[in-house]
């Protein structure tokens, strides 16, 4: 009986056990979700930041390049920034990417911005505005950087839009989807679980009526029951 009773117990505990373990992948990835919530930035909005500090870098790099070939760093910067002329001067192109620059990395990376109208602000400037110069300018009688420095400079313009309406804004709501799915799994999880063992859940069978019929007999026959010794 106490066997019985023993295997029982072992059986309510070991299915117990089971359930527990059963959630334990659940409660590791709630917390694996949660160490990447934690992340100051998330991969793919760092991917986007260093591709805007990229297109910085790339205008200026070329920029300084075209002062360079056309006279000298020092001369150009007197003729292009302190005699500024709008047809002639690649100046207002370098101000543009700082424009992108600061405005998308305050947005997306300091703000935290899940939104797009900030990215199409900067392109809608910076494409009427390369479009307007081209027009209007003589960048194009200036060489290969009157149609390399505007080409280029509205062609990252538009890379970045495309990273970050089709790369970052969906891959962070479909992160985010995820970790609200495992945390409500989760949270579930503990209701389907058996609850803790009681006392009460351990009981004696009661004893078999042949047996009791038995030691009846045995009672008012004591005859029957020396012979049973006896044998």
């Amino acid at each position: 009986m106490d066997s019985r009773c023993s295997s029982s117990a072992d059986s309510r505990l070991a299915g117990r056990g089971m359930g527990s373990i059963n959630t334990t992948p659940l409660y590791a990835r709630v917390e694996s979700c949660e160490v990447g919530g934690k992340k100051c930035i998330s991969d793919v909005r760092r991917t986007f930041c260093l591709f805007v500090t990229f297109d910085f870098l790339f205008i200026t790099l070329l920029w300084i390049i075209e002062l360079n070939v056309n006279g000298g760093i020092q001369k150009q910067l007197e003729k292009e920034v302190l005699h500024y002329d709008y047809r002639a001067s690649f100046f207002d192109i370098f101000l543009l990417a700082i424009f992108r620059f600061a405005s998308l990395i305050l947005a997306y990376a300091v703000c935290k911005l899940r939104h797009w109208w900030a990215i199409a602000i900067t392109t809608a400037v910076s494409c009427l505005f390369l479009i307007v110069k081209v027009i209007l300018s003589k960048l194009l009688s200036q060489g290969a950087f009157g149609y390399l420095l505007p080409i280029i400079s509205f062609v990252l313009a538009w890379i970045e839009t495309w990273l970050l309406d089709f790369k970052v804004l969906p891959q962070e709501a479909e992160d985010e989807h995820r970790y609200q799915s495992i945390v409500d799994a989760a949270v579930r999880a503990p209701l389907m679980c058996p609850g803790p063992l009681s006392d009460g859940q351990f009981y004696s069978p009661p004893e078999s009526v042949a047996d009791s019929d038995e030691e009846l007999d045995d009672k008012h026959d004591p005859e029957k029951g020396l012979i049973q010794q006896v044998i």
